[in-house]
């Protein structure tokens, strides 16, 4: 199945971005599962510790390459040990609360996974300093992490066969990798940017080492849209409140170019009720301004939250889903 017969079952859909709080990973997936009929995706719970939090779970993927908590944060080690394990343990009980919710599903399914300049950015070397800082060992990570989502993309497919599995890469350091902002282990002082075309490289490698569509999220300002899109992204998922003007004509080009949009607008912390089809005016606003074709709007888009949910209280994290639900729908039936 192609990125296009995938995102055509994508019209009028919402999902969620990934992390949901608490740490009940049944009853989790049954309410993601209850809420996003259209694209469900894996759950995440960073609150039961180091291991569930998006660096522990991506270096829990990792191949040949193993990771500890230190008190500066996560560093590599010489072998597995007591973290890694946990990170592999909760994964699979993640994956095993989804196989139960997911029996008999056919249609789109999300994942998430870090990608591998976030993880540079956020595990150190054995002497210290960052992955980033070196670029054989980011040479090496990225490898290892493709051959990781390679195994968990296939585990995915065995417990839900009838799903056509997407995999979104959480890339919310990109934007400071290349802009050289990112800070040394010290946090006194900044690594040097990454050049441009060696991000995309590797974008682009990891993205076609994979056989499944893949998506890009940021929840940064800054998204590197076009270097995304040439490294193979067919979605790209964004803050919508962090969007402005001078990232119109890269929006216009991406949905014409068939990239999906994954529009985060709803509140990702608990906020006042409000009006799901008030909440994408400012996709129609955008629409309008870019003069694209009403009838894209509900089949180019998915409404999100403005990042993971983990903040949020369980109750509001169930409340904010299905409010991007009625949004998206909104968008079908009144893309103007």
């Amino acid at each position: 199945m192609t990125d296009v017969d995938v995102f055509a079952e994508l019209a009028g859909a919402a999902t969620g971005i990934g992390s949901m709080p608490g740490g009940d990973a049944r009853d989790t997936a049954r309410g993601v599962a209850a809420e996003l009929e259209q694209l469900p995706h894996l759950p995440e719970l960073p609150a039961r510790g180091p291991g569930a939090d998006m660096i522990g779970r991506g270096a829990g993927l990792l191949t040949e390459l193993f990771v500890q908590t230190e008190p500066s944060g996560w560093r590599f080690t010489d072998r597995p040990g007591r973290d890694t394990r946990r990170a592999v343990s909760w994964l699979g009980e993640d994956l095993d609360a989804l196989e139960e919710y997911t029996q008999g599903y056919t249609g789109p399914l999300k994942v998430q996974a870090v990608g591998p300049w976030t993880l540079a950015g956020s595990i150190e070397l054995r002497h210290g300093e960052k992955a980033l800082s070196d670029p054989g060992a980011c040479r090496d990570l990225a490898g290892s992490l493709t051959d990781g989502l390679r195994r968990h993309l296939a585990d995915v497919r065995r417990r839900v066969p009838g799903a056509t599995v997407v995999l979104q890469l959480d890339e919310p350091l990109l934007p400071a990798v290349l802009a050289g902002s990112v800070k040394t282990a010290s946090g006194f002082q900044r690594l040097r940017a990454v050049d441009r075309q060696l991000a995309e490289h590797a974008l682009r490698e990891l993205i076609g080492g994979l056989d499944a569509p893949v998506l890009v999220h940021s929840c940064a300002p800054g998204v590197p849209i076009p270097l995304l899109r040439r490294a193979g992204a067919a979605g790209i998922s964004l803050d919508f409140g962090l969007l402005t003007e001078r990232d119109d004509d890269d929006l216009g080009e991406a949905v014409e170019g068939g990239t999906l949009l994954l529009a985060g607008v709803v509140p990702s912390t608990d906020a006042e009720r409000s009006d799901p089809a008030g909440s994408v005016q400012g996709v129609r606003t955008l629409w309008r301004r870019l003069g694209l074709a009403p009838e894209l709007l509900g089949r180019r888009v998915v409404v999100t939250p403005t990042c993971g949910l983990a903040g949020a209280s369980p109750a509001y994290a169930r409340r904010a889903l299905a409010t991007a639900v009625r949004a998206a729908r909104s968008l079908v039936d009144n893309p103007e």
